[in-house]
């Protein structure tokens, strides 16, 4: 079914509210992965910074012989000592962004962990040769531990203002009004690195409705409202729920698969309470709370070096194209222009990542007065098509503006193509998975034999390509694509 040439701005507004589509500045996973990787860092430079810090306290003590040590060993003896600290605190899952009411396992890794690491850089130095003062390892083991709380201190502000608007936090829906349920609820509100914000509870128990679940603590003790029971696809929609954690120890395996159904059509996620017992799923992420271990159905996403190695190839790919095609640019719109009526460029709202809507560029193939919102020609000798757009859509050569969308970031030369609005509005909860990504020129499904129907109606490419995607795998399709086109296959 057609759309109106004319879409309103009500429409789009409502097309970004809609449960399964929420725009935000950036994922909530992406911004824990670079959340964890930025503490890594600033461990590694808090623990070099402490380290140069003790040499040069030590040397200026009137204590034991002078021994001069250089500048360039000092940098090069606080970097080995604050890769040995960064190891440790990863092997203690210290960067897996968990965390608790009162930050206790930070404070405990901040005492222990520089201690572990003087004693791996005391014998180094021993197998080295290399003449370290032992007040040096004495010095950093008390002065480090200070620093790191305050630079844990000083991120958990950040974190905290970061999260203040609303941005890079999911919002969650837990199952179970009880101590568990109370427990992960305080566990969330006190740990901004984890990106979660509880917003209800959900309970069978018809008594506990309008009541609140307040969190434990010593001050500023939040209220989370407590909803009735039973779980529906429409009340996790209603409360914009992304992330839906199941709090009860010990659910039958037909509850979670009740529970899971109607998160799925809600188009959130779902955490399951891991008994201790249990083994987590393999390819998929496993979230910590106060001890408690969650299996979500999120799959492991691609990390933050993806992210920038591929953000990265797309700037400067689409940079130098636009450069080199640039008379061929000009040449197609002078085409374009003396074949019919209208504008060189055809300009048109399509869904992207998380929903959010973008303007999508392409040479103008239809004449002027075809519908703006309908389904896409399927044939070459559909009435809507001009002449030349014959000829440009046959070679793909309508699509070469949709390189500036790359260049502007609201697209990428790889991934799932983007639709229209009024196709995204009738997506159910596995088709609006496509979103999870940017979308892309080309993809997997450009290069099927089922490029010929309708996108959505082949959503299983799409969605390998979410699991997979890899800048490996980024590259093939990109020459596969070239290939096809040289042959004319797209």
């Amino acid at each position: 079914m057609a759309a109106p040439d004319f879409v309103g701005q009500s429409f789009y507004a409502e097309t970004i509210a809609s449960p399964r589509i929420k725009p935000r500045t950036i994922s909530g996973r992406l911004f824990r992965s670079a959340l964890s990787h930025a503490e890594a860092v600033a461990d590694l430079l808090t623990c070099a910074a402490g380290i140069s810090a003790a040499f040069y306290l030590c040397a200026s003590l009137p204590v034991g012989a002078p021994v001069q040590i250089s500048p360039r060993l000092i940098a090069a003896v606080g970097g080995i000592f604050g890769l040995f600290v960064v190891f440790l605190q990863y092997r203690d899952a210290a960067y897996r962004g968990g965390g608790g009411l009162l930050q206790i396992r930070e404070t405990e890794r901040a005492l222990r962990v520089p201690a572990q690491a003087a004693i791996l850089l005391w014998i180094v130095s021993l197998l080295l040769g290399l003449r370290i003062s032992g007040l040096v390892f004495l010095a950093t083991i008390v002065l480090l531990p200070a620093l790191l709380i305050l630079q844990k201190q000083i991120v958990f502000a950040i974190v905290r203002k970061l999260q203040q608007n609303g941005d890079q936090v999911d919002r969650v829906v837990v199952y179970g009004a009880g101590d568990t349920g109370r427990g992960v609820l305080s566990a969330l509100l006190h740990s901004p690195r984890l990106g979660f914000q509880p917003v209800a509870v959900i309970d069978d128990n018809r008594a506990l409705a309008g009541a609140f679940v307040f969190a434990m603590g010593y001050r500023g003790r939040p209220a989370i409202p407590v909803k009735s029971g039973p779980v529906t696809p429409a009340l996790l929609e209603s409360l914009r729920c992304d992330l839906f954690m199941l709090a009860i120890p010990d659910l039958s395996s037909d509850e979670v698969a009740e529970f899971t159904l109607a998160a799925e059509q809600a188009g959130s996620e779902i955490a399951v309470l891991v008994s201790p017992t249990g083994q987590e799923q393999r390819r998929t992420e496993s979230i910590h709370v106060d001890g408690l271990q969650f299996a979500s159905s999120k799959q492991y996403s691609n990390t933050w070096f993806y992210a920038m190695a591929k953000r990265v190839v797309d700037i400067a790919l689409s940079s130098v194209l636009l450069v080199l095609l640039a008379p061929l640019f000009i040449l197609i719109a002078i085409l374009v222009r003396l074949d019919s009526p209208g504008p060189e460029l055809f300009v048109q709202k399509r869904v992207g990542i998380n929903g959010d809507l973008f303007d999508m560029f392409k040479f103008r193939s239809m004449f002027e007065d075809a519908a703006k919102y309908a389904p896409s020609p399927t044939s070459s000798s559909d009435p809507r098509i001009t002449r030349i757009g014959r000829f440009l859509r046959r070679a793909s050569l309508d699509e070469l503006p949709q390189l500036i969308n790359v260049f502007l970031g609201t697209m990428s030369l790889v991934g799932p193509r983007p639709e229209m609005p009024f196709i995204v509005e009738g997506y159910d909860a596995r088709q609006s998975r496509r979103l999870q990504v940017i979308p892309g020129i080309t993809g997997l499904w450009q290069l099927s034999a089922d490029r010929a129907s309708p996108i959505h109606f082949n959503v299983e490419y799409d969605l390998y390509y979410i699991r997979n995607r890899t800048i490996a795998m980024d590259v093939a399709i990109l020459i596969h694509t070239l290939i096809f086109t040289i042959r004319g296959g797209i």
